[in-house]
């Protein structure tokens, strides 16, 4: 038996990877998230299909929610053996116009959260001597990113050594971390980022795959292709890896040469 929580599970990446995992013959899933109505129908769905599903609705930053909801998970699957945490806010601010509420709600979202479902995971783990792996999503945006992406870049940062600071630490009671950094992704939530922060027109996806190197932007399967052989033990002893899915190399190429645009004024 393979019961997995998924930390975002009932849209965008976060679907993709319970779909991929359903596929490959999960046998328990667990989908944290805000969305009643998807949740409960992708828990039918998938328990439909023979995956025993359970929908357990939170604002996962109330404080002490990551500890009950993998309680809760226990209670009704009796074990826990994968965590994915997929679940992220990617507002937009420069320094410039950056709020303390929305620098702690980045920071709360994207690093804190994060680290107390795998310390709550961890400890039902170690509890129980059941070996596991987890898989944070973390962003190429965590390399260093965009002015108007400071504090998501921050956030996403943290997560990395986080990942790489956990899976140190609990190698030895056989549970695996591990990161996988999307790039430029095309989702349901970019395409409303763009056309609504950013402004760009309804068909912004077809210049933005274009300008790939590769001919389109990253695609959520492809990204849950890589999570769920990080979560198998196909992948063996990998732990504490970040891996980038992206069409750029770290280091590799002539350095980019910042334009007027990409310089945030006060």
């Amino acid at each position: 038996m393979t019961v997995t929580i998924i930390n975002g599970g009932t849209q965008g990446l976060g679907e993709a990877i319970a779909r991929k995992l359903v596929a490959t013959g999960s046998t328990g899933l667990a989908l944290i998230g805000r969305s009643t109505d998807r949740g409960e129908a992708l828990a039918g769905e998938f328990t439909a299909a023979g995956t025993p599903t359970r929908y357990l609705h939170a604002d996962v930053t109330e404080d002490g929610a990551p500890q009950r909801l993998v309680d809760a998970a226990v209670a009704h699957f009796g074990t826990i053996h994968g965590l994915v945490n997929v679940a992220a806010a990617t507002t937009r601010a420069t320094l410039f116009d950056d709020t303390p509420e929305h620098f702690r709600r980045m920071m709360k979202l994207n690093s804190e959260v994060p680290y107390f479902f795998i310390q709550a995971v961890a400890r039902h783990m170690v509890a129980t001597g059941t070996p596991g792996s987890i898989v944070n999503i973390g962003s190429t945006t965590g390399h260093g990113g965009q002015t108007k992406l400071t504090a998501y870049a921050m956030s996403k940062g943290a997560m990395s050594i986080m990942t790489k600071n956990l899976a140190f630490g609990l190698m030895h009671h056989r549970i695996r971390v591990n990161q996988v950094n999307p790039g430029w992704m095309d989702t349901i939530s970019e395409h409303l980022t763009q056309v609504n922060l950013d402004g760009s027109p309804e068909n912004w996806l077809e210049a933005a795959e274009a300008s790939r190197p590769m001919g389109r932007l990253v695609k959520p399967w492809e990204v849950a292709n890589v999570v769920a052989l990080c979560l198998s033990d196909d992948s063996g002893l990998m732990t504490g890896n970040c891996i980038d899915i992206d069409q750029s190399v770290q280091g590799a190429g002539n350095p980019p040469i910042p334009t007027w645009a990409d310089t945030p004024m006060p």
